[in-house]
């Protein structure tokens, strides 16, 4: 029995039998309070929109967040140290020929009462293998499913085309069929709403959701590990990481994540304030459009032609020097790159060796480009049989990373006779230029799973878009070698074999170079140590608290004093009363709430 998760648990509960506190794991259910307190509420910023609530459609980091805190996986990467817990699925056994898997669904309610049986997982299953809409978020997953059946309430079994090791890592939130089921067009606006989002059974349900501003959950008091410790989760969404380190620093806000080296110095040794540095699941990378297609393999969007060929690719991966991004722009806050699976998952992560790592030589790359084809002009800009190597890099304009990096890639390709138009935008517009392939060069960055599968899944032929403007693929990358590695790699049931070919399936997209990982960078995190003593992270001690989605950190999340709201923030009726007061409070604390951008992340950014 195996699986992955990405969390921690920790929770409150007036009753819990013995067997449910031994099933939940290391937090222990504190007893219940002799008297009433206020409830206690954590405010988490958000320097990034919500794409979606729905889980068929959440594709952004932070959607994806709030949707695993709603709705429980058959089983989840645990705290400790990623290897696989428990979730919806109390065990899971595949059969001798790695062909068929049946997972056994322990007894758990939907927070309406209503019991959760292996019929809502094989209606979730089957509602992603086939409607197109629905797969948006999560299609890679059931690819190799064959068919997927409840045989009975407790038992869901899976049957594969051919063994597939990421059954313990399907990132799937299991949905109430009898609430989602009557829903005909799955990507309706309607669908974002609390209707049919404020069901769920994970350890909080959401139960408001204002766009731009706030989206609140309360903690499930049915959640099958017991209770959380947090009675309110509220997910309050900023233009920008300065003004949620003001709210921060002004007790508005409890818990901020991916601050700038310059915040995170700035804020360690603050009264009151806690601040935590750890490797990350995430890196940033610089996509170089390949030539985007859709599943048809017609051309769309309008990248440079001279993108297609690799040599050129190589010549831009060779003019980039990561370590000046990781000491100048990440102030030493992050590893040098290799592959696309970071360190932090040794196990599976590439390092190139000598002869085939890009290492920053503007001599070599002026030499690669003079062999494609492509000479200086008169004005120093190179031309050749893809035309004039003018090339548009698309960026965050909210992010600070996104506008100095773009410094940085501009002078080094000007360096090689490539002219670069820096086109920082809203994150709106990078997601749509990206999913369009409407794009030269584009500043992005993906957040990885402790299993392997969906990140290299994303860089497939099978994940090119139906149509320009909704692509699942992480790259346009369509490679007929990488996605025999893929599938060669997903079979193998035996983790050292496995590994092996994770690793020549990194290596070759690191060859073809349809995006070039510019750095892993550290989590940088930062919380009201006298609102919150103590935060579960994952790994156990040294990780993050909200990188691997937050799911144990806001769950296991432990109140300073005896768990009351202990002050200084925003008390939940005020939420609850409307927006006057609320923009009263982020008016004081020189606060501003965001308008509409994106920042995808796994998880797209």
């Amino acid at each position: 029995m195996v699986r992955l998760s990405r969390w921690r648990a920790g929770r409150r509960a007036a009753a819990i039998g013995v067997s449910a506190m031994l099933a939940a794991g290391p937090f222990v259910a504190a007893p219940a309070q002799a008297q009433e307190q206020q409830p206690t509420v954590l405010r988490v910023a958000l320097v990034q929109d919500i794409d979606h609530l729905n889980p068929f459609l959440a594709s952004f980091a932070s959607s994806s967040m709030i949707g695993r805190l709603s709705w429980e996986f058959l089983s989840l990467p645990s705290a400790e140290d990623a290897t696989p817990t428990p979730g919806v699925a109390e065990k899971w056994q595949p059969s001798a020929d790695g062909l068929t898997w049946t997972f056994t669904i322990r007894d758990m309610k939907w927070s309406d009462g209503k019991p959760l049986t292996a019929n809502d997982a094989a209606f979730t299953f089957n509602k992603i293998m086939n409607d197109d809409a629905a797969a948006e978020a999560n299609g890679n997953f059931v690819e190799n499913f064959e068919t997927v059946t409840a045989t009975d309430p407790k038992t869901l079994t899976i049957k594969l085309k051919k063994p597939q090791a990421s059954m313990t890592a399907l990132d799937v939130p299991i949905v109430p069929e009898h609430i989602w089921g009557p829903v005909k067009d799955i990507a309706a606006p309607e669908t974002d709403t609390i209707a049919k989002v404020g069901v769920g059974s994970g350890p909080f349900i959401i139960t408001e959701y204002r766009v731009n501003e706030l989206v609140r959950l309360k903690a499930n008091p049915d959640y099958w590990r017991g209770k959380s410790k947090v009675d309110e989760l509220q997910f309050l969404r900023f233009d920008n990481a300065d003004a949620a380190v003001s709210a921060l620093r002004n007790g508005e806000v409890d818990l901020i994540n991916r601050l700038t080296p310059t915040q995170f110095n700035a804020l360690q040794g603050q009264a009151n304030i806690t601040t935590n540095n750890a490797a990350g699941r995430r890196y940033d990378e610089l996509l170089i459009n390949p030539g985007a297609q859709n599943a048809q393999r017609q051309p769309i969007g309008d990248g440079h032609a001279a993108l297609k060929d690799v040599r050129v690719r190589k010549a831009i991966a060779r003019a980039i020097d990561p370590q000046v991004i990781i000491d100048k722009v990440l102030g030493g806050f992050g590893e040098a790159p290799g592959g696309i699976v970071p360190p932090l998952f040794k196990t599976y992560h590439y390092e190139p060796g000598p002869n085939e790592k890009y290492t920053f030589d503007l001599a070599a790359a002026n030499a690669a480009l003079d062999q494609a084809g492509y000479p200086r002009g008169a004005d120093g800009v190179r031309s050749g049989p893809g035309g004039r190597l003018q090339l548009r890099l698309v960026g965050h304009a909210s992010r600070d990373y996104d506008q100095r990096v773009a410094e940085y890639i501009t002078g080094w390709l000007r360096e090689v006779g490539i002219a670069v138009e820096k086109k920082l935008v809203s994150d709106n517009e990078v997601d749509a230029s990206t999913s369009a392939g409407t794009y030269d060069l584009a500043i992005s960055g993906w957040g990885t799973n402790p299993d392997p599968d969906y990140i290299l899944s994303k860089h497939t032929c099978g994940l090119l878009p139906a149509s320009a403007g909704s692509t699942s693929s992480a790259s346009f990358f369509c490679d007929p070698e990488y996605d025999r590695l893929y599938g060669e790699q997903a079979a193998l049931l035996d983790q050292g074999q496995r590994a092996e070919a994770v690793k020549r399936a990194q290596a070759r997209h690191y060859d073809q170079a349809p995006s070039l990982v510019l750095d892993y960078k550290n989590v940088l995190e930062a919380y009201r140590s006298d609102r919150f003593s103590d935060f579960p992270k994952q790994p156990a001690g040294k990780g993050s608290i909200m990188e691997q989605n937050g799911y144990w950190g806001f769950y296991g999340a432990t109140p300073a004093g005896q768990g009351g709201d202990s002050g200084g923030g925003i008390p939940v009726g005020v939420w609850i009363g409307g927006g006057a007061v609320v923009a009263i409070a982020l008016v004081v604390g020189g606060v501003a709430l965001a308008r509409r951008g994106k920042t995808a992340d796994e998880d797209k950014e």
